[in-house]
């Protein structure tokens, strides 16, 4: 099978998008780098879902949570503590945002494999917030995270997630170098 690799510049015209079918009435994020199937059209469903889930990441908006989960999405890493389902997301992003309100999510990579998608994500903002007892003075959040999905009729059925915690703990001074 050959593979369409594409590395896209940080703004790329809606003409673009719109031929890669990723153009979309809302703004998504758009990744540096997609890799699919020869056939993108077929791809296109499954990279919607990935996008409309890091614009979630990306603004804590809970449309774009409910637009790109499925109604009975399964998160297989579930953290302890966090809710399964759309809840889960939708706690930790406003945990999250209330410790990092400017936090942004790029999206880096994205490969595509049938009904699989793998994300590379890239979070950027400043700890100005608090996270449990610790209070931010503004020092910069920089991690990455790394997706797997499974896109069912257009919405993400199941997510494997590895985030990089020992940065951002390190980050926010909740554990020492």
């Amino acid at each position: 099978m050959a593979t369409l690799a594409i590395t896209l510049p940080r703004r790329v015209p809606l003409l673009t998008l719109a031929l890669l079918g990723l153009a979309q009435a809302a703004p998504l994020p758009v990744p540096k780098h997609l890799a699919a199937g020869s056939d993108v059209a077929a791809a296109q469903p499954v990279i919607q879902a990935a996008l409309r889930y890091a614009a979630f990441w990306n603004s804590g908006e809970e449309r774009d949570a409910r637009q790109a989960l499925a109604d009975d999405f399964i998160d297989r890493t579930l953290p302890e503590g966090r809710p399964q389902g759309l809840a889960g997301p939708l706690q930790a992003s406003k945990n999250f945002r209330q410790a990092v309100p400017d936090l942004r999510a790029e999206v880096e990579d994205l490969v595509v494999a049938g009904d699989r998608i793998s994300v590379h994500l890239h979070f950027r903002g400043h700890f100005t917030g608090k996270m449990g007892n610790v209070a931010g003075h503004g020092q910069p959040v920089d991690f990455q995270a790394f997706d797997l999905y499974r896109v069912e009729n257009g919405r993400i059925a199941e997510n494997w997630h590895l985030e990089d915690n020992l940065t951002l703990l390190r980050q926010l001074g909740l554990i020492k170098s």
